[in-house]
Order: C-alpha cells, then structure tokens, then sequence
C-alpha cells in the first residue's frame, strides 16, 4: 500500500510547519523497512508551480508538484502563514483547487493558519476546526459558519484534519500515521524526532505555566505562581482574592480579563499537569497521583482528563507512561 500525501506550500508558507510533516512520513517509511511491515508514504512538496517557493524564514524549498485537480492524492496537507490572509488572496489556485479536489482525497489537512484555504473553500462549514490561537478570532471572524474551537491540538471531522500553531502539526501527523500504519510505528517516528510526547488531538494549546507566563497583571501572575506551587492544597477563590487583597467576585472579574480563564480552570488546568507528568515519568498508583495534584479521588483525576485530553489517565500513560500502563488500572486504582 502507497499512500500519497502532498504538502502545499507557497510563498511565505511556515517552513517548520512543512518540513515537520515532511519528516514524519520520512521517518515512518524508515521504521516501516525496518519493521518488515508492508506499504509506504510518497510524500512530495506541491504547489502552483515547480520550482523554488520562499518560505517564511527566507529558506526555500523544491515545489516538486504543481497541483492539478488531475493528480489528486490520497492525503493534501495544507500548512500555513504568519500572513494567512494575504496569502488565501495571493494564491486562490489553491483554495480552488482543494475545493475541486476534497471530494476525491481520502484527507484534507491544514496545518496552523492553513484552516483558511479550508474555510475560503467552503470546507469547514458547519464543522469544528482548530487553528493557531493567534489568528482564531480572525478565523471566527471572517467565516462564522466554522464552530472554530481553539483550545485544541487538533481536530478531525470526518475527513478533514485541521492544527494548531506549527509543532502542534507534528502531532497531527503522528496521528496520521497512527491511524494509516499503527501506534507502534508513530512512536518509533515520535523517539526519532525527540517529540517528548505524542500528544492526543483535543489537548488543551495553552498550559497554565504558559498562561502564567503571559500575564502581564504582576498581582494576577504572582496568585498563578501560587498556585502552580500549590495544586495539591485545597485552593478557594476566597484565598486566591485574599492575596490580592480583593473580593471575590472582583477578583474573578480580573483574572478571567487578564487571562481568559476563570481560576477555577486555571486550577483543574494546573492539577492535569501536575498528574500528566506523574504519569509519564513514575511508577506511583493512581490514588497517590490523585492526591499529590489535588484531585483527592481517581474519578475526580479521570473525569478532569476525559474533559480537557479526551483520555483517560490509565489511557494517557499507556501512550505516553515509561512503564506502559501497567500498573494503573480504570476499574480498580491502586
């Protein structure tokens, strides 16, 4: 089994974006020799034209396809811009194209910004997509029949796939290749590029440390450094409010302005984090791992990841968990 995968660039494309995708399905062909396993990925770079095609960092690649509505492949990866919108003007070939092609591709992705061509072409409509959270309201903005979601990693509705900002495409096409050749392949692709984690689509794109990080509220960001210090304590909003000096409802008012989450969120966020780590790098039980992060009980853990990862803690480390999964178990948690 040949399965053809082309990744549209063009000018001002994200080279990270393109070249990343390009090395997992490299790297997957090399896994899939190595394994004695049949089929492979003809991956080629296309675009309007052959030839070179400037990317955002200066650096060009080889456009080795033009794209024709008559060479469709199996799997068209679309990857963005920094200037999304100038680009979706500049190349309407693409947007017509992809719109003419969809129908005859067994995929259609678009990596980070890239959702616009998806969009422009009509594609997402009525359906949940995912983008770079920088460009998301614009995405909302521009076309409001796309349920934009972007909180995620990424997103698959039917046969469309759509990312978040440019490493979160590595992911996606991790899960690609899952899905075409199996978990044990992804993660021979996954160890070769040093990706720590192989994260699953609907992980959040913001952690609380990066969260805290980008408040500029130093009141705001001290209480988030408190509470990242403390996620196994019982945390109120009265005692959040009290280190500031302030109500509670005034300072849930300026939390969520500053950050665009309420504390509470920005807690659960901080626990899942905390868990997440214990259960990638230990061997401690699931009751202990609850408590340590602030959960208290295993449901209470289990039903935090199911909501904000899509996954269960005993799924979670299975994937990602040095000791895979084995001593953590759904119906009876140590």
């Amino acid at each position: 089994m040949v399965l053809t995968v082309d990744i549209v660039i063009y000018d001002g494309f994200k080279a990270l974006e393109a070249i990343g995708s390009l090395s997992v399905f490299t790297y997957a062909n090399v896994h899939l020799e190595r394994r004695g396993l049949p089929g492979r990925y003809d991956v080629k770079l296309a675009s309007t034209r052959r030839g070179e095609i400037v990317s955002d960092t200066g650096m060009s690649l080889t456009s080795a396809k033009a794209l024709s509505t008559l060479s469709v492949p199996h799997t068209a990866i679309i990857v963005g811009a920094w200037r999304i919108e100038e680009a979706v003007c500049n190349v309407p070939e693409i947007v017509q194209w992809v719109q003419t092609a969809a129908r005859r591709m067994s995929r259609t992705v678009a990596l980070c910004s890239g959702a616009f061509f998806l969009a422009a072409a009509g594609l997402l409509s009525g359906k949940r997509a995912t983008t770079h959270w920088a460009v998301a309201d614009a995405l909302k903005e521009k076309y409001p029949a796309v349920r934009v979601d972007a909180d995620c990693i990424f997103i698959r509705e039917g046969s469309i796939w759509t990312s978040a900002g440019v490493t979160a495409g590595i992911d996606l096409a991790l899960a690609l290749v899952e899905e075409d050749f199996g978990l044990d392949v992804a993660l021979d692709v996954a160890r070769d590029l040093v990706v720590y984690l192989k994260r699953p689509g609907g992980q959040s794109q913001f952690s609380a440390h990066l969260v805290s990080q980008a408040t500029y509220h130093p009141g705001i960001r001290e209480v988030q450094g408190w509470i990242l210090a403390n996620v196994q304590n019982d945390l109120s909003p009265a005692q959040m409010a009290q280190r500031l000096s302030m109500s509670v409802r005034s300072f849930n008012r300026c939390f969520k302005r500053e950050t665009g989450t309420t504390p509470s969120m920005f807690l659960t966020r901080a626990r899942i984090e905390a868990a997440r780590r214990m259960l990638e790098e230990g061997k401690l039980p699931a009751k202990t791992i609850a408590a340590a992060s602030g959960f208290r009980t295993y449901e209470a853990m289990r039903k935090a990841f199911q909501q904000a990862l899509g996954v269960t803690p005993l799924a979670y480390r299975e994937r990602f968990g040095v000791n895979n999964g084995q001593d953590l178990t759904e119906k009876r948690p140590l």
